[in-house]
């Protein structure tokens, strides 16, 4: 693997990150299966491609992440008030949005090369060509800068009573709702923080690679789950902090490991969806076959100690069947 190819790896793996933290709320925060990913990543890549069109590249992003917002608080609606299956109530908004996103863009895609895009302004403030840092320095550091303020945000607000609120319901909903705590309400505002993060990502990438569509977001809830799997398999599971930053690594390890694995030219990148699956399968089943081994291991050292026991029992009674018993006269001797 060659410098560059890792460079646009690590890049693309900060770029995905804010995605991965939005699937780790809404998956192991909320503890909920959101499928509405796909649609909402789509949907804030619209939003950004356009609004970066008409010459406000930063006002795309927010209007990205308004869009992810947005098409969280339908899922949750649905979940709530319709009483839709999680996993239906997704499958639902992501289609729809599927529509949604042709109207927006207007065409099947959207280019942006002629568009002024947020890194462009960062660009010619440092002096352009002349100075320090090259167009792709820019755009780690934007992005660096970036992942970090939103996670050390998002850090924060998990500690606030509302974020604790949200903690409860993923953990116990029926203790939360005992507690006074509007569920139904915490749930909608999850799934919206959760997916504006994800639209907050597509409307990045828009602006990153120049282009938006509408097959983008096919994936994304793939993607996301794989960074926070990997993230957890290392990190392990501590705080929200801790739990966060995971899936910022987790991300950037799996770039790395689609680099490397089509870097190898085993597969084309045709087979992307099918090792990014594969990905996934693996790392999702390591703590089962971590908690095997270790059972295992346990089973036979309660094993060994067992027939180390049943050995001493043995050996005491093959003793005392080999020692005499004492005779009569040996017995009127000692009296």
């Amino acid at each position: 693997m060659t410098f560059s190819v890792f460079y646009d790896a690590l890049m693309l793996g900060f770029e995905y990150s804010l995605l991965a933290v939005g699937v780790y709320i809404t998956f192991r925060i909320l503890d909920m299966a959101d499928l509405t990913v796909d649609g909402s990543f789509g949907f804030g890549m619209a939003c950004s491609a356009v609004a970066a069109v008409a010459g406000h590249p930063y006002l795309g992003l927010v209007l990205g992440a308004v869009a992810g917002a947005v098409a969280g608080c339908v899922s949750g609606l649905l979940i709530t008030k319709a009483r839709i299956n999680p996993l239906l109530a997704g499958i639902i908004t992501m289609t729809g949005l599927y529509s949604v996103n042709i109207y927006v863009l207007g065409a099947p895609n959207v280019s942006l090369l002629n568009a002024t895009r947020v890194f462009d302004p960062l660009y010619t403030a440092l002096g352009g060509a002349d100075g320090p840092l090259t167009l792709d320095g820019v755009k780690m550091a934007f992005v660096v800068v970036l992942v970090c303020a939103v996670v050390a945000l998002l850090s924060a607000y998990f500690k606030t009573e509302a974020g604790l609120a949200v903690r409860a319901v993923g953990d116990n909903e029926a203790m939360s709702r005992a507690s006074s705590i509007n569920t139904n309400l915490v749930k909608v505002g999850g799934l919206a923080l959760g997916n504006a993060l994800v639209g907050l990502t597509g409307a990045l990438l828009a602006q990153y690679q120049g282009f938006a569509d509408l097959a983008s977001g096919t994936g994304m809830v793939m993607v996301g789950l794989a960074s926070v799997i990997i993230g957890e398999v290392f990190g392990g599971h501590r705080s929200v902090t801790w739990g966060l930053s995971c899936a910022v690594v987790g991300s950037v390890v799996y770039r790395l490991i689609i680099q490397l694995a089509l870097a190898v030219n085993l597969l084309d990148s045709n087979a992307l969806k099918l090792v990014s699956a594969v990905i996934v399968a693996v790392f999702m089943a390591l703590p089962a076959v971590r908690s095997a081994m270790v059972n295992g291991a346990s089973k036979r050292t309660a094993k060994s100690a067992m027939e180390r026991l049943l050995a001493q029992d043995a050996r005491a009674l093959t003793g005392n069947a080999a020692s005499p018993a004492p005779s009569s006269a040996d017995s009127r001797k000692g009296e």
